[in-house]
């Protein structure tokens, strides 16, 4: 926004406002130190009151907003009303495929920090991994083994390779979907436990989830914004796209294979329908350089690499005549009596 010449107000979440407002100190600095006015950017505090009264002022030309598809929706419509524009990058509820011939060592790992990275709360987490009924057991085996080591606690102890959720709903809703996955005949494989001891007070520490469950189930049709890992087997390929396609959401995906035609259908316009589609690297961490967004109830908005500077720019089309004739497009003659 800024680059493109635009003030900005950014509106963080509610639940990080000091380290919102620290952000937003190191830009205000870096604005003054190049000479720019500092009033260029401001933070706005609060909660749906506020979101609701910026997409309703029609001097904000454009609401960028990121959060869940409830949101997205709620947003996309207030703004549209007014006929605004808004660039929405929603919920995930990402997967990857695990195929016969991958490299299972390298996509177990990929699995891992997918999963695990940011405790289970960002965008691109992985929430679904859809594996190979000849892996299936071999993966879960090395799963588990790999979760049961990891070690969890203050995030500022570099040993540590996951720290806290944000707030103690988000417990709540990882606990409750653990709940509903198992009456809806899921697995509880490991995990979803507070964590008391060992670990800083005054935070919500959990224990990562692997549930296996059957891809049909209605709960892994929603995101939960945690570490919650639902697994689930396939015979065919056909079968493993399938199932990849079958959430509303649509940000990231992926894929570990050896076999070059799986690769190049996965990507192409019969294989994943999500905005970013990797293969042989995990759905989170290696996309800031790309377009980075997603399709379906995702909301369509890309925020970074080639596209994303366009949103926040006002397009004009300039038709310059140096002569002194008056031509007319395709070949129109429209001559006015003398």
């Amino acid at each position: 926004a800024l680059v493109c010449g635009n003030s900005l107000i950014w509106k963080p979440s509610s639940q990080c406002p000091l380290s919102a407002l620290a952000c937003h100190s190191l830009l205000v600095n870096t604005i003054k130190e190049f000479g720019g006015d500092p009033n260029l950017t401001s933070v706005l505090f609060g909660e749906k009151e506020q979101v609701k009264n910026m997409c309703g002022r029609r001097e904000i030309k454009l609401v960028s907003a990121t959060g869940s598809c409830d949101m997205g929706r709620a947003v996309g419509a207030q703004v549209a009303a007014r006929m605004g524009r808004s660039l929405l990058e929603l919920g995930g509820n990402n997967a990857l495929i695990i195929c016969p011939s991958c490299n299972l060592e390298l996509a177990i790992r990929a699995v891992t920090f997918s999963a695990l990275g940011t405790s289970g709360q960002r965008c691109t987490t992985l929430r679904r991994l859809i594996v190979h009924e000849s892996l299936i057991e071999e993966t879960l085996t090395r799963l588990k083994n790999i979760y049961k080591t990891i070690k969890i606690g203050d995030p500022f102890d570099e040993t540590n390779l996951m720290g806290p959720v944000i707030n103690e709903r988000a417990v709540e809703k990882m606990q409750a979907a653990i709940g509903e996955a198992q009456s809806q005949g899921g697995q509880l494989i490991l995990g979803g436990k507070l964590l008391e001891s060992g670990v800083p007070v005054n935070g919500f520490y959990i224990s990562p989830a692997i549930i296996k469950i059957a891809a049909t189930a209605n709960i892994v049709q929603q995101e939960t914004f945690a570490p919650l890992l639902y697994i689930h087997s396939y015979l065919q390929f056909e079968e493993a796209i399938e199932i990849q396609n079958s959430v509303d959401q649509g940000l990231s995906s992926a894929i570990f294979t050896q076999d070059i035609s799986e690769a190049e259908r996965f990507m192409s316009v019969t294989g994943s329908d999500c905005g970013i589609c990797n293969v042989n690297i995990g759905t989170s961490g290696a996309e800031i350089g790309g377009a980075f967004g997603g399709e379906k109830d995702t909301g369509g908005g890309r925020e970074s690499g080639s596209d994303a500077w366009k949103n926040y720019m006002r397009r004009t089309t300039n038709t310059i005549n140096y002569s002194k004739d008056l031509p007319l497009a395709q070949g129109i003659s429209f001559e006015i009596p003398e």
